[in-house]
């Protein structure tokens, strides 16, 4: 109400033990089912499976995508708001690697290793956008469905193959620093596997596009 965005939260549980559940039931008595939707318990990799199943429910022009863990403070919605308005993009990216934008919590292993990814990414695939592996985006709606067509890509590549689906089909993406902070509670699923699945998923982007 405050914001002055019109809005609703679809959230799509993974079957985390962190009480995802019982907070969101929480949240619709508060607010009402109206503006909060839940939707089953989808046990899937932060990958395209989650927006599909957002997508089926969102009503509105623009879907905003975040973490529920605190990562993404709130007041980021009104920021992306802003900048879409004031670009008329078609995605905006929040970004920790330009302007005030940061990262507080990591070890320098963690650091390291999203850094590296990034410039991997900007070498090889010159996307035009500074942050390829963060979470937090901005779509419209339709733009979203038209890349979710294109995209073939699980895991942790999926974010970068949308940036890079997306500069290839002529869409504007614009970007907003953001402050990523590390979640309290829980343990992040970056593993090993992950990041071979990322570097894997990087030289097959590079091969195609």
């Amino acid at each position: 109400r405050f914001s002055g965005i019109d809005f609703e939260i679809i959230i799509i549980d993974d079957g985390s033990p962190d009480g995802t559940q019982e907070v969101a039931r929480q949240l619709e008595k508060i607010y009402g089912s109206d503006k909060i939707v839940k939707r089953g318990q989808f046990f899937l990799f932060p990958s395209g499976t989650a927006y599909i199943h957002g997508m089926k429910y969102a009503t509105g022009n623009f879907i905003v995508i975040m973490d529920a863990d605190l990562s993404h403070h709130v007041r980021l919605l009104v920021l992306s708001s802003g900048k879409q308005k004031e670009g008329n993009f078609d995605i905006v990216s929040g970004t920790r690697y330009k302007g005030n934008g940061g990262v507080y919590g990591w070890d320098l292993k963690r650091k390291l290793i999203s850094r590296g990814a990034n410039f991997l990414t900007q070498v090889l695939l010159r996307p035009g956008a500074s942050d390829l592996t963060g979470s937090f985006r901005l779509y419209r709606k339709e733009v979203l469905e038209k890349l979710m067509e294109k995209c073939v890509s699980k895991g942790y590549v999926f974010q970068m193959e949308m940036i890079v689906r997306a500069r290839q089909l002529g869409f504007t993406v614009g970007e907003v620093p953001i402050s990523f902070v590390d979640r309290v509670y829980g343990e992040s699923k970056l593993g090993g596997n992950e990041i071979v699945s990322f570097l894997k998923g990087l030289l097959t982007l590079f091969a195609t596009t």
